[in-house]
């Protein structure tokens, strides 16, 4: 798959959960007592096991991560691990099946938005204990990472990474537009006045894609930073279609209506005009970074999006270890499994380079991240990442405000309209969510 398609991915959680879990938990009933095997992962004496770790890393994060897992099993006399590798739309359908027919793996990496609803199904098992005996605590990380691996008042996932959006410019445009290229807009005035030049310049600044990646994303940012947000505080409502997010869907709708972006931008189309001069900004997943540096002759630099609201936030998510449940459990493998998660977890500044920022405050703050310039710049957006409830199912849900976007950026609907109706249809998802999930 090329970088771009592959990327569209990340965020498959939204609008999978319930389809792929369907209606049956799996597992046993025994979680409780195996997520006390071991000792938390500070280490492992017992015998050999090999454990098997699914993933979606299909891109050259995945070449990173096996060099990592490589590395792990030459230092680990009696722990093994064997790595399947899935597109990501193909492991979340895949897991619940396997797990319920006792053919899945022992470790799984998830993304952070997937947890509550595979929690929830039993697919995978409390790991508070990794957290305490290691002594993680809330200050070790990004407390929007941490408190995201939260699911009923239990830690279901360690994180290991986080990745957010950024704007991404074309230098080369900025200069012919007479902008300075090293001072990317900051803000919402600075923001305007740019598509003002650039469009004095015969440039459609800043394409707005339709598409969740990433006109939608962009979107979710704006809602936040516009004082709203996609749901309330149990998320039993859905409260996209608040005067915030109206103000947010209308501020960039009003861009194609001012002649700043075309009217129907497809799948992609604003990042490849970056590349090809023809867009001045993308806000793109950091993930971007190592395909624009593959692209010598493209002028390009990254920021953290834009202050256009009244506060600052962006859509991100995470990638989250979590030990699996099995239908026959075996301590020792799930020991071993915790060792496995802390080493790696210890680890995530080798992760970084794979277009990451690590979750652990540590490693961001270790020297050799900071050199790494694109991924440190974004790494300032930590504090404002806005990840999605710990709900089950609220990826489906979230697939409507996405849809309610599209509508009303191609014009089917008024930003009000589309977002009412989505709103309309997505409490009624969260009802039938409670009920088929039980919280």
């Amino acid at each position: 798959m090329t970088p771009i398609s592959r990327r569209r991915v990340l965020g498959y959680g939204l609008g999978l959960g319930a389809a792929a879990l369907g209606l049956a938990a799996c597992g046993d009933d025994d979680a409780n007592d195996t997520a006390q095997a071991g000792n938390g992962g500070k280490d492992y004496t017992g015998p050999k096991v090999t454990l098997n770790l699914w993933n979606g890393f299909t891109g050259g994060d995945g070449d990173i991560f096996k060099k990592l897992v490589d590395q792990f099993n030459t230092e680990h006399a009696n722990v093994a691990i064997t790595v399947a590798t899935y597109k990501w739309e193909d492991y979340y359908a895949k897991l619940p099946g396997a797990v319920s027919s006792g053919n899945g793996p022992d470790i799984a990496v998830m993304h952070i938005d997937m947890l509550a609803t595979f929690a929830a199904r039993k697919v995978i098992q409390p790991i508070d204990d990794v957290a305490s005996a290691l002594g993680l605590s809330e200050s070790d990380f990004a407390p929007t990472v941490w408190k995201g691996g939260i699911y009923n008042d239990k830690r279901y996932g360690i994180p290991l990474d986080m990745h957010p959006v950024g704007l991404y410019y074309n230098k080369a445009l900025f200069t012919k537009a007479g902008l300075d290229p090293a001072k990317p807009p900051t803000n919402k005035a600075e923001m305007e006045s740019a598509l003002a030049a650039l469009k004095g310049a015969g440039i459609q600044g800043f394409w707005i894609s339709p598409f969740q990646f990433t006109g939608g994303m962009t979107a979710y940012s704006l809602v936040y930073q516009f004082g709203g947000a996609l749901y309330n505080a149990d998320a039993t409502k859905a409260t996209f279609n608040a005067d915030p997010a109206v103000e947010a869907v209308s501020w960039l709708t009003k861009l194609i209506a001012d002649g700043h972006s075309p009217a129907n931008v497809g799948q992609d189309a604003d990042y490849l005009a970056l590349k090809d001069g023809k867009n001045a900004f993308n806000v793109n997943g950091i993930w971007q970074v190592n395909d624009l540096k593959k692209s010598p002759d493209v002028q390009w630099g990254v920021a953290p999006v834009p202050q256009i609201g009244t506060r600052k936030a962006v859509w991100a998510n995470s990638h989250n270890f979590t030990i699996v449940q099995q239908k026959k459990t075996d301590a020792n493998k799930v020991a071993g499994a915790k060792v496995f998660i802390n080493w790696l977890s210890q680890h995530s500044l080798d992760w970084a380079a794979g277009g990451q920022v690590p979750a652990r405050n540590a490693v961001r703050d270790d020297p050799k991240f900071k050199e790494l310039t694109e991924e440190a710049t974004l790494a300032a957006e930590l504090p404002d990442a806005q990840f999605p409830p710990a709900a089950p199912g609220i990826g489906d849900v979230t697939a409507l405000f996405y849809t309610a976007f599209n509508e009303a950026v191609l014009g089917k609907k008024s930003p009000k309209q589309a977002l009412d109706d989505g709103v309309a249809k997505a409490d009624k998802l969260l009802e039938d969510n409670r009920k088929k999930y039980g919280s």
